[in-house]
């Protein structure tokens, strides 16, 4: 018998797992490419509209690493036994998850991109450490767009004050984590 309590954060969890993937493996490439802005400014303020720590190579890398994560997800929770499969399918096939797997991928890569936009607009240079702006656009994106489209599956997971809280607690302490990570590994110039 699985334990009640442990419903809710497994649920938060496997559905932000392919967002948290492609946003720590993103650095892989460490930017090579062509930046997301093709250096360019923003007219109002003449500040690059994203930075050059935002590459193509990273958004894509980023987004085609984790999907297959996220439909390994789909197949596991597809063969699991029914007393066993507490987290949300992402769809009735793994071929059938692949929409809401790419939404969370590639959402979680725009939602970073959206806060580096938002970071330069605030006058905060690339890599400085922003609070929030940081840790949260890549998860929000992902979780706002599937709230609407697909509504089953995020509104079941993210619908209370207990999830929500879990969503804080995993996407604040799991970035951290992963950070710290890549920048031991080297693949991140800041900890952060």
């Amino acid at each position: 018998m699985v334990n009640p309590h442990l419903v809710v954060p497994a649920d938060v969890l496997w559905v932000l797992l392919p967002a948290l993937i492609a946003n720590a493996t993103a650095t892989i490439p460490r930017g090579r490419g062509p930046p997301m802005d093709f250096g360019r400014t923003w007219p109002r303020d003449g500040r690059r509209i994203l930075g050059a720590s935002k590459s193509w190579s990273g958004f894509w890398f980023g987004t085609f690493f984790a999907i297959p994560f996220g439909l390994l997800e789909a197949y596991l929770i597809l063969i699991a036994p029914p007393d066993l499969a507490i987290v949300p399918k992402f769809g009735s096939t793994v071929l059938g998850a692949l929409p809401v797997v790419f939404l969370l991928a590639a959402g979680a890569m725009t939602g970073d991109a959206i806060g580096s936009f938002v970071k330069r607009r605030l006058g905060r240079e690339s890599g400085a450490r922003t609070l929030l702006l940081d840790q949260l656009p890549f998860v929000l994106v992902p979780i706002g767009i599937g709230l609407v489209a697909f509504p089953q599956i995020f509104w079941t997971t993210f619908g209370s004050l207990e999830a929500v809280a879990w969503l804080l607690v995993f996407t604040l302490g799991l970035h951290a984590a992963f950070n710290y990570v890549g920048y031991w590994a080297g693949l991140k110039k800041v900890p952060w």
